[in-house]
């Protein structure tokens, strides 16, 4: 694991702060992901939770992403709702974020204290499932 940390993207958490506030509504929706794409362009969206395992905000907005032409994403934040503010991704998204995306930044913490951290950081030791991952290291 390193401990290398990237500026903060205040407002790519705003962003999702913001979706967080307006969207999220009773049990269905309880988080939000802003994401930013490589060509500075922010997407966003919300998780749909279902008792059978619906998608994380997360997985969410790789999809609008790619529903919007965004397939490279630079950074990520989750937010709860509630005022709960950034909330670390689940096992499973930073597998899958991982998997996607190896050179993801994602922002974590809470608070004052958050911070930018590499998506190697949050799963070290990784399964790489993909030979295009091994091409990215």
């Amino acid at each position: 694991m390193t401990t290398q940390t990237h500026p903060v993207d205040h407002e790519l958490i705003e962003a999702a702060a913001r979706i967080a506030r307006t969207r999220c509504r009773g049990d269905h929706h309880t988080m939000a992901a802003a994401a930013r794409a490589a060509d500075g362009r922010i997407v966003t969206a919300v998780n749909a939770y279902h008792f059978t395992g619906g998608p994380c905000a997360e997985l969410v907005v790789i999809g609008t992403a790619a529903a919007q032409g965004a397939y490279d994403l630079d950074t990520i934040v989750a937010v709860g709702d509630r005022n709960r503010g950034v909330v670390p991704p689940c096992g499973r998204c930073r597998q899958v974020l991982f998997d996607y995306f190896p050179a993801l930044k994602v922002i974590v913490g809470n608070g004052d204290h958050v911070r930018t951290v590499p998506v190697t950081d949050l799963l070290p030791e990784t399964y790489v499932w993909s030979d295009h991952q091994l091409d990215a290291e």
